[in-house]
This record gives C-alpha cells, structure tokens and sequence, in this order.
C-alpha cells in the first residue's frame, strides 16, 4: 500500500488508456494509516456515498425491474453487499450525527424526530398489533372445520381462492406471532409496555435516569441492533438467492465475479409435508425487527437527552401512550 500512488480523492481515476478504474484513491489512503484517520476518513466518505448513492441509483436499485440481465444481476449484488456494508453505516451515522448536532442546537429539530420516530412505531405496532386478532380468529376456523367437518384443506377468498392443507394454516400461525413480536416491540417501548428489571434505576434522580437511558440506548440498543442488522441481512439473502452471500465477500466479488451466476432461489421448504413454506419471511421480519430497534434507540436517545436538559417541565412531553378511555383505568406501563 505504501508504494502504491493513490489518484482522485474520494474515488480512483479511472485511466484513459483502458478505461478502468484505478485501484487506490487518496482518501482509501488517508484511511490506512491509521485508526483514526480511517474513522474520519470513513465519516467523510460516508457523506460523499450518500449524494454517489443518490447519483447513481440504477446501478444498485435496477435490479427491482427484474429482466434477468447481467446489469440487473450486478445491481442486485451491489445492493446485497451495500446493504450490510460499513459505507452503509458511515452513510447512516454522519446523517444521524448531522441531525443530532443540529437538533442539540434546536431543540425543536430533535423534538420533530422524536414525535416523528414515535409516531412511526407506534403505528406500525397499532397496525400489526391486529396479527393477534387474526391469529385467534384463524386458530378457531381451523379447529372448527377440523374438527366439525373433518376437511383435510381449507380455502379462503372471494372469486379467487387460495387453498392449502389444514397443516399449513397451523404453521403459518407462527409468523402472526413473529409478527407481533418482530413490529410491535418498539411500540411496546414506547408505551412502557415491557418487562423491567429495576436493580438502582428508581433509587436514583430523575436527571441521573436520563442519563442512564442516554447510556442505555447508545451502548446496548443500538449494538444490538446493529448486530441484528448485519447478519439478519445476509441470513436473509442466503435464503433468497444462489449462490450464497456473506458479510466476508466483498463487492468485487460479488459483482464481477459472482453476478454472472446468480439467480433466485427463495426458500419454500416447511418443516412438514404440506406444511407453511414460507419461512424466508422470518428473515424479512428479523431485518424489519432490527431496523425498528435501530429507530427506536435513536428516538430514545433524543427524548432522554431533550429530557435531561430542559428538566422536569418537559418529561412525557409529546409521548402517545394509550389508555382505555375516561373513566376507565389505563392499563400497566401506560400511565
């Protein structure tokens, strides 16, 4: 690497002589002498990925208008490898470190994100929250033609019915659980809905608990779901497509030497003969379940701060729990 002469700062001249792409650039430079020039040298990159990723968006979305092409095996690649990639990160944490200096400079921008961050868990959770509804209902009607009219399938539908085994509508209840699970555990959060255990938090002052939130979220939310992220990510397209990925290759192998022989290989083996096959869905929500963690150690992070610096006058400010109504006792956590 020391011998090697970098050209272009954020990306490698490409030579005129064969047209190629040249394999160092002075910022790739910058980053490999070290541990803090590579973090900055990452953060400053980051900011010029988004605007190249916004510049450039047929060469990694152009695979949803599938027409089995090479550019379209490619765009697939450069989006599976991005997808799960430390310039994605950089991407997202400069984003978020802009937002949070402005916001700590307005607190009205922070604000906004909360009630923003809030409101999108809380509703993704208000809706799939009716999984449980449909859960139960759709446990009764197998029971219920099971065991009254003995039938070995059932069909539902209006003019276009789907059919399938009776053990297949069993299984497929698990996903209306992963459901529930998977989307409404931010807004669980968010209402005070989940289980604590309290070894100092309620001895301590109200400002010291804010900072142990500010704590909390920055050291084991967001970790957590950063680890959830990137292998729920390539967990789920090794069950996608063929041959399978994994957060070791890099985007030149992928694009230039494994795109030629991709294809789509979706899983629909059950654990049963005729039973739910669907299971790459798991994998869907896995995803979906860390990127609203992700979301929601963000918006955590905001409130606890915004809380521990305008003090007592604004705890709750803006926090939509539910209750049951006037009159009525609210229920446990949504006080």
């Amino acid at each position: 690497m020391e011998n090697e002469t970098c050209t272009g700062f954020f990306l490698a001249r490409i030579d005129p002589a064969t047209g190629e792409r040249g394999d160092l650039s002075c910022l790739d430079a910058f980053q490999s002498s070290g541990a803090l020039q590579w973090l900055f040298g990452n953060l400053l990159e980051g900011l010029f990925n988004i605007f190249y990723a916004l510049a450039t968006i047929p060469s990694w979305l152009g695979w949803v208008a599938w027409d089995n092409t090479l550019e379209d095996k490619q765009a697939l690649m450069r989006f599976i490898y991005y997808g799960g990639s430390v310039e994605l990160f950089f991407s997202v944490a400069v984003i978020v470190l802009i937002v949070t200096a402005v916001g700590m400079w307005r607190h009205s921008v922070m604000w906004a994100c909360v009630r923003g961050l809030e409101s999108f868990a809380n509703g993704v959770g208000r809706f799939f929250a009716w999984a449980g509804l449909l859960m139960v209902l759709q446990q009764i009607l197998i029971v219920f033609m099971q065991r009254i009219f003995a039938v070995s399938e059932i069909g539902l539908g209006v003019g276009s019915i789907f059919t399938q085994d009776v053990s297949w509508w069993s299984e497929s209840l698990k996903l209306h659980n992963a459901m529930i699970v998977a989307l409404c555990a931010s807004y669980t959060f968010v209402q005070g809905g989940h289980v604590r255990v309290d070894l100092f938090y309620a001895a301590v002052s109200e400002r010291a608990k804010r900072g142990i939130d500010m704590f909390g979220s920055l050291f084991f939310m967001l970790p957590a779901a950063l680890l959830m992220w990137m292998y729920g990510w390539f967990f789920l397209w090794r069950h996608l497509i063929n041959p399978p990925v994994s957060a070791s290759n890099t985007v030149t192998q992928l694009v230039e030497q494994r795109a030629r022989g991709v294809r789509w290989s979706v899983e629909t083996i059950g654990f049963s003969p005729n039973g739910f096959n669907a299971y790459f869905l798991f994998k869907v929500l896995l995803c979906a379940f860390a990127l609203m963690i992700l979301l929601q150690a963000i918006a955590f992070f905001y409130r606890s701060y915004l809380e521990w610096r305008e003090g007592a006058e604004s705890y709750g400010k803006y926090l939509d729990r539910d209750s049951l109504g006037p009159g009525e006792d609210a229920y446990e956590g949504a006080h």
